[in-house]
């Protein structure tokens, strides 16, 4: 029951991180194709001509504070794809010395990290909480756009939670496959 409540959750989390990485993507073409065609507008042979000061009349340039938007959302965008990746076992490994354990030892191993980095996740999301919390007090914003810092933090926490709820659950499978030597999740490195 709560697997597929967990595999829910990742691939939501997947949706999400995916269509805000589309929307930054988004952002950053038009930003530089304004930026671009402001400088074609203002330099010979256009500079000065009618066309070129009418279009620079409507705004046409980069985006106004598209790289602190794209920072707000990056970090979003790394949070949210972190649980279906630790969910389908799709984290980079390097098969050297695991390769040469037998597969008792492989799942001590892959229990050992899963647990691991479901601490580091637990410890990530709880500084990310304190860093909210310090930005809302002291009402940080960012330096162009004037964005509450606070809200990218906050958007990252989402992310974070969603990374520990699937990281701790991925940790108790792989405790118990370690333990039983039942087969719960894919193996480390499969990604299927």
């Amino acid at each position: 029951m709560i697997s597929r409540w967990i595999a829910a959750l990742a691939r939501l989390m997947a949706f999400l991180g995916g269509a805000v990485l589309t929307a930054m993507i988004l952002l950053t073409c038009l930003s530089i194709t304004g930026r671009f065609l402001n400088g074609v507008l203002q330099s010979p042979p256009l500079a000065g001509s009618a066309l070129s000061e009418a279009l620079l009349a409507t705004g046409l340039g980069p985006i106004h504070g598209d790289l602190e938007l794209v920072e707000a959302g990056m970090a979003f965008a790394v949070f949210a794809f972190l649980p279906i990746t630790q969910l389908r076992g799709g984290h980079a490994s390097v098969d050297a010395l695991t390769a040469r354990l037998g597969p008792r030892a492989r799942r001590g191993l892959a229990a050992l990290w899963a647990v691991l980095f479901a601490a580091v996740l637990i410890l990530i999301g709880w500084q990310l909480w304190q860093g909210t919390q310090d930005k809302m007090r002291y009402g940080e914003t960012t330096f162009l756009i004037q964005f509450p810092i606070w809200w990218a933090y906050a958007a990252a926490l989402t992310g974070a939670i969603a990374s520990a709820a699937v990281a701790v659950h991925v940790a108790v499978a792989r405790l118990i496959e370690a333990a039983t030597g039942s087969v719960i999740l894919p193996p480390e490195g499969s990604a299927s």
